[in-house]
């Protein structure tokens, strides 16, 4: 079998398990949690990805690592941490916080479609090894990123139970309280 045939089955099983365990253990857990509560959760995974910066790191990948995909991929994984990192930080200030939490996850989210992108267009399958041992970010970590981002865009876009009858006349959400649970 050809690297770029393993390559793309192991990151095609990577989501698939991921998917598995999210469906199993994550999704429920997540689900029972207040909204601001999963982004938290979301958030904290998130604020992990300057390992992405590894790709720029010489001996850790290989030479011949395509840079049109190592350096966009160092450098928009360490953004999207950042603005996890401020939006867990800026929890106290909700209108802060939420506006971190949509910017991490457009970023995010966009840096993977274009990590992709530019794997796809700079032939990366075929020279994986060039990972070096970065090949697992893409393979495990990767998938699971994806997935907290297309659930985090759910959340975000589906009302909670007490917002449903909590909008004002002009369809707006009532302000958040003064007593959640974090803000004391």
């Amino acid at each position: 079998m050809s690297t770029a045939h393993i390559f793309t089955l192991q990151l095609m099983l990577g989501y698939l398990a991921w998917l598995l365990c999210f469906r199993a253990y994550l999704w429920p857990r997540l689900r029972s949690l207040r909204h601001e509560d999963a982004h938290r959760v979301i958030a904290t995974l998130h604020s992990f990805r300057f390992f992405g910066l590894v790709f720029a790191v010489p001996g850790v990948v290989g030479a011949h690592l395509p840079t049109s995909f190592a350096s966009f991929a160092a450098y928009a994984d360490l953004a999207t941490g950042v603005l996890a990192m401020l939006a867990l930080l800026s929890v106290r200030v909700r209108p802060l916080f939420w506006s971190f939490v949509v910017a991490f996850n457009i970023v995010g989210m966009a840096d993977l479609l274009l990590d992709y992108f530019h794997a796809v267009r700079a032939a990366l399958p075929s020279v994986a090894g060039e990972l070096g041992a970065a090949y697992v970010i893409p393979i495990i970590y990767v998938p699971l990123l994806m997935i907290t981002h297309v659930t985090a865009f759910y959340l975000l876009l589906r009302p909670t139970k007490g917002q449903a009858g909590a909008l004002d006349s002009a369809g707006a959400h009532a302000p958040m309280q003064a007593t959640d649970a974090y803000v004391r």
